[in-house]
């Protein structure tokens, strides 16, 4: 041979090995194109559906995210609005407080007026420091504004604690109104996120029960909580105004109808005081003239007096001459047997007038005695008079400023119904 070849060493296959070969090589690469082309279709099916999944879910999680913004912002104009009606309320209790602390500090100058009322009328003396009308009405007034006083401090205590109460609800509020602002802040950035933003990435345990979680159920039950006690504390705080109005225009309607009770029974012991005083002048006038009269009386018994003791010195010196009648002359005639009639007459007149004397002097001395116990209970009621009226005259404080009345039944109805704001002023 010409030319030399090579040949692996190999052993060679036949024809038929070949086409065999050829047909299992065919097969088996349909075999692959067909299990490729089912992975393809699995894939673009999956991908699909993972896509269309994925989308929905997305859809929905913003969808959930956007219904828990709108819960939370209606949870949070609910518990604004209930902040809102807190501050006003706590405002009015805090106007009332004042008012009654006001109400409670101008209660000085009554007690001051009524101890100074009972003070000067102790100063009466004699029979005139009883225990009268005035005396019990003025103790009974100074009990009624010690137990307005001891009420309203009550009523400031009650509304101060529940200042309190309202701060530490109103705290609360706050809170929570500032932290579903939070939350409704972060839910609102998750709105904004996609799939594309730069911030997004893979985190540790995603998964996790995040600590102090709460379920859904509990955060709702909460909610309703703060919300059912910001509304309790409206409703007792509004119950607690009005019982603190209450009381204050009753410790004033109080005040009022004892001052015009005390001052009506001043004015009445007055009168009474007056007529016992124009009584006793009346008394003074007459016992003056009799004790004048009884003066002349004893002047004209000491007169008479006088003129029997002469005629009884004439009738004795008569008797005592005729005595020294000489002998059978001294007999015992008509004569001085007149005589002795005259002058036993006359010492029985003479005993008469002065015991007579002695009687009007006696009484002379009973009318100066009861004309001093007359002139001390004049002077007494003119001292007990003068501190009624002075009680009187000092009570007139009580008519002024905080503690004036209404001028009229229109103004009391417009204070007591509170419309000063609601009608224009003339």
């Amino acid at each position: 041979m010409s030319v030399v070849t090579y040949e692996k060493p190999l052993p060679h296959i036949g024809l038929d090995d070949w086409l065999a070969k050829q047909w299992e090589l065919q097969q088996i690469n349909d075999e692959r194109r067909k299990d490729a082309f089912n992975l393809r279709h699995e894939a673009r099916q999956l991908r699909n559906e993972t896509n269309i999944k994925a989308d929905w879910d997305t859809y929905h999680n913003n969808v959930r995210l956007g219904d828990r913004v709108t819960e939370l912002d209606r949870w949070k104009a609910v518990l604004e609005s209930c902040l809102k009606r807190i501050d006003k309320e706590m405002g009015s209790l805090k106007d009332e407080k004042y008012e009654t602390e006001k109400q409670i500090e101008s209660l000085g100058i009554p007690l001051e007026i009524i101890s100074e009322c009972i003070s000067m009328r102790d100063n009466r003396q004699g029979s005139e420091l009883t225990h009268d009308e005035g005396d019990t009405e003025l103790k009974k007034e100074l009990c009624v504004v010690e137990g307005a006083k001891k009420m309203l401090i009550e009523r400031c205590q009650t509304a101060w604690e529940k200042i309190n109460k309202l701060n530490e609800v109103r705290f609360k509020l706050n809170l929570h109104i500032s932290d579903k602002q939070e939350a409704i802040d972060i839910d609102k950035d998750q709105l904004t996120l996609d799939k594309n933003c730069a911030t997004i990435s893979f985190k540790y345990d995603p998964l996790r029960i995040v600590k102090n979680s709460i379920p859904y159920e509990g955060w709702l039950e909460h909610s309703r909580h703060v919300k059912l006690l910001a509304d309790d504390e409206l409703v007792d705080t509004l119950r607690l105004k009005e019982a603190v109005f209450v009381v204050r225009e009753r410790v004033k309607n109080d005040m009022l109808a004892q001052r015009d009770r005390v001052d009506f029974i001043l004015r009445k012991r007055i009168y009474q005081t007056q007529k016992a005083r124009n009584e006793i002048a009346w008394q003074q006038l007459k016992m003056r003239e009799e004790m004048e009269k009884v003066k002349k009386e004893i002047h004209t018994l000491e007169e008479s007096l006088q003129t029997k003791t002469e005629a009884l010195k004439l009738a004795e010196t008569r008797l005592e001459n005729r005595s020294y009648r000489p002998g059978f002359e001294l007999a015992r005639d008509e004569a001085e047997r007149g005589l002795k009639d005259e002058v036993t007459q006359l010492r029985q007149t003479r005993k008469d007038l002065q015991d007579k004397i002695s009687q009007a002097k006696a009484t002379l001395n009973a009318l100066e005695d009861q004309q001093v116990a007359t002139d001390r209970e004049f002077d007494n009621k003119n001292q007990s008079l003068m501190s009624d009226i002075r009680c009187f005259d000092l009570r007139a404080r009580l008519r002024q400023r905080e503690f004036a009345g209404p001028a009229s039944q229109t103004d009391r109805n417009i204070q007591l119904t509170r419309m000063e704001k609601e009608i224009a002023p003339t």
